[in-house]
């Protein structure tokens, strides 16, 4: 290689490593969720029986890849509940021989944090996401995959949707909101004539 040629190659190079320094400097992640913090650890993920366990794995995946410390119900100081999941599948376009051309497939889940204390950190709050797909009457067992393939992918939006509602608990927000309980608490407390 001449000399010439390897000065043209080098110069190329340089921008791309000030752009990719630049961009590990500054905290970039591609597509990442935001950290969760270390304030809600050790936390559990309790799901009840009617969620699919596809989505509790993803969203357990999802927090062991933040290095979110996870423990059993029992030994947990915060437990992250996933409760009243819904599917719903609906034909979303006909064709001129009122045939399902494209169906939109609807997932839901509730989700809510409380302490071990019993302190709600986050109330019960209903999370969504749909997508649609179209239907060839054709390729039934294709039809199936894609279907399949697409819940897998719904079932990761709303673990990651879970992952965004836990960002904003900083230490200084749960001393906030346990703050604020208690002081509910103890306004509540002369007008049921509980101490």
């Amino acid at each position: 290689m001449s000399r010439h040629s390897a000065l043209r190659s080098a110069t190329r190079l340089v921008p791309a490593a000030v752009v990719a320094t630049l961009l590990a400097g500054c905290g970039f992640q591609l597509r990442g969720a935001p950290p969760v913090s270390s304030a809600l650890e050790p936390l559990a993920v309790d799901c009840s029986s009617q969620v699919p366990e596809t989505l509790c794995r993803s969203l357990r995946e999802q927090l062991g890849l933040g290095n979110v410390r996870l423990a059993p119900v029992a030994d947990a100081d915060y437990i992250l509940r996933l409760k009243n999941f819904e599917r719903d599948r609906r034909a979303s376009a006909i064709t001129a021989q009122a045939a399902a051309a494209e169906y939109t497939l609807r997932h839901s889940v509730e989700l809510e944090v409380i302490s071990a204390d019993r302190v709600p950190m986050v109330a019960t709050t209903r999370l969504n996401t749909s997508e649609s797909y179209r239907y060839d009457a054709t390729n039934v067992l294709a039809r199936q995959r894609e279907e399949e393939t697409l819940r897998q992918q719904m079932d990761d939006r709303l673990a990651q949707q879970v992952i965004f509602r836990l960002a904003p608990l900083t230490p200084q927000r749960i001393e906030a909101i346990r703050s604020e309980y208690q002081r509910k608490q103890e306004a509540d407390a002369p007008a049921t004539g509980q101490p």
